[in-house]
């Protein structure tokens, strides 16, 4: 923020420029909630899809050391080698559902701002180290934001396996009864319904939050009018310094235009609001060049310096405001003015022949 500004002079939308700059620094409109609802949305997938052949899988790598305890050998490195084989036929067994979760996480930031590779979030600030700052975050706007943000989502979970599992009051009391094969069974469909409430309900939060966070990043970088002023004046340059350049640039075009007008074989006139001066060189140009046009002050100082240096003037007014508006600057005139032109550059000739 400029010196002397504060947030209530940031009215206006913040430019494309400076929203790729906050891209570029990581600063991006971000939902925690939508990660942890991919997440919650690839273990309710795993365990849909792959959850009873995961479970046999661990029940019968496992069973071995309830079953047949005797055999196992536990001398020397006989137990390290049972628990790094037992731990690695585990890990295989879970691995499809963590790579799906690591997945999904990854998914759930990606739709959100697409790939972003910037290393000014891993740089040391000792700003974040002020207790101070930290209280004020914690207890700012921002953090009653995420408390009472935290107090609706359990409220909503606490609802919705409220709604799941209280028509299934009687089923849960007679688990004790319930087969050890059965009851794997039963809890991963309880498990499965359950995620699917809370998938419901963190879609809700997911949607509700990553439209506050939009709303906040926005807010975040939003423009004051001088900070508009000054980022056109850095990328389109400074008004005063352009206006500056382009007179210069005119000047130095007019002193050339002024230089080349003793060279002229005739300046045409209206007789003073216009001015073109001609350069023909019979036998070496093949028609007349404009090396000069002005109008008013400008025409005025091209006759000025014809008359210094004995350059002809020719009054023909409807002559002189046609050339000017139709022949730029070291251009040939144009054909339907040879005519006229060669009957000028012919009244000069005749007149040098006779001096």
């Amino acid at each position: 923020m400029a010196e002397g500004e504060d947030k209530s002079e940031k009215t206006e939308p913040p430019s494309q420029r400076k929203l790729d700059k906050a891209r570029e620094k990581g600063d991006v409109p971000k939902s925690q909630e939508i990660p942890a609802w991919f997440i919650l949305a690839a273990g309710l997938g795993v365990l849909a899809a792959f959850g009873p052949s995961m479970g046999a899988g661990l029940t019968r790598e496992l069973s071995v050391f309830l079953s047949q305890p005797h055999e196992l050998s536990l001398d020397n490195t006989g137990a390290l080698t049972l628990t790094m084989a037992a731990v690695m036929k585990v890990l295989l067994v879970m691995g499809l559902a963590f790579g799906a979760i690591i997945a999904a996480a990854l998914a759930g930031h990606f739709v959100q701002h697409g790939l972003i590779f910037t290393t000014s979030k891993l740089e040391p600030k000792l700003s974040k180290l002020n207790p101070v700052d930290g209280v004020k975050r914690i207890l700012g706007p921002q953090g009653w934001v995420n408390f009472l943000k935290g107090l609706a989502k359990m409220t909503l979970v606490a609802i919705a396996i409220t709604i799941v599992l209280w028509p299934r009051q009687s089923l849960l009391a007679g688990l004790p009864a319930v087969a050890p094969g059965q009851l794997l069974v039963l809890f991963r469909e309880i498990a499965i319904q359950l995620m699917l409430a809370a998938l419901a309900v963190f879609a809700i939060i997911a949607l509700a939050d990553y439209i506050f966070q939009r709303q906040q990043f926005y807010d975040r970088n939003k423009m004051s009018r001088r900070e508009i002023r000054d980022e056109f004046k850095e990328s389109e340059g400074d008004p005063m310094v352009r206006a500056r350049l382009r007179q210069i640039r005119q000047e130095r075009a007019r002193k050339r235009m002024m230089a080349a007008v003793p060279d002229a074989a005739v300046v045409i006139t209206n007789p003073t609001h216009y001015a073109v001066a001609l350069k023909y060189e019979q036998g070496i140009t093949a028609a007349p060049v404009c090396v000069a046009k002005g109008v008013e002050a400008v025409a005025l100082k091209i006759r000025e310096i014809a008359e210094e240096h004995g350059v002809p003037i020719v009054e023909d007014p409807p002559l002189a405001r046609a050339l000017h508006a139709s022949v730029d600057l070291d251009e040939v005139i144009p054909p339907e003015h040879f005519a006229a032109v060669a009957k000028v550059i012919g009244y000069v000739l005749s007149l040098k022949k006779r001096r």
